[in-house]
């Protein structure tokens, strides 16, 4: 079978209007691929930057993938979210990439979102400083995400190196 290997790190997080953040992650695949090494999902360690705006993680992804075809590229699902100062944690956004098709160094931009509610929710969030969380998850990675209403929050810088192996033996184009 055809091959990919995936390293790299979750770097940081920037433009957030809040700090002490942590990120949790998990991928999604088709059912053409399998994961001989690696985790699936996983969480950071909470930040709090003193002087500067940008979090730092430097958190570690370490994935060996096995597959028939390219169908059902791999996905890395994104949640950020800010721990206050008695411990409570609340999510801050969303976001999802595709992880990269080429082989090599990749620096990946993902820009994340949070969902809005009505006038009423938005009041409760400012005076609560709880944020809305989604019902279902799964929207998170679909791509038809047009009927919700979201905000812009900040973005998630990763590094990634990617690697094939046998995609040519097995007839896989990339």
């Amino acid at each position: 079978m055809a091959e990919v290997f995936v390293f790299g790190q979750l770097l940081s997080v920037e433009a957030f209007p809040k700090q002490s953040l942590f990120c949790k992650w998990k991928l999604h695949f088709g059912t053409n691929w399998k994961v001989l090494e690696g985790l699936t999902t996983g969480q950071t360690q909470v930040d709090e930057p003193q002087a500067q705006e940008t979090t730092y993680w430097c958190h570690p992804i370490d994935l060996h993938f096995v597959t028939k075809g390219i169908q059902g590229w791999p996905k890395l699902e994104l949640q950020v979210w800010h721990q206050d100062s008695f411990g409570r944690c609340n999510i801050c956004s969303y976001g999802f990439i595709h992880m990269p098709s080429q082989g090599g160094y990749h620096k990946i931009t993902c820009h994340t979102w949070r969902p809005i509610g009505s006038l009423s929710d938005q009041i409760s969030q400012f005076f609560t400083e709880d944020s809305l969380k989604l019902m279902n998850e799964e929207i998170i990675t679909n791509e038809n995400r047009s009927r919700l209403q979201t905000q812009a929050m900040g973005s998630v810088n990763l590094e990634l190196y990617v690697v094939f192996k046998n995609f040519e033996i097995y007839g896989i184009e990339t």
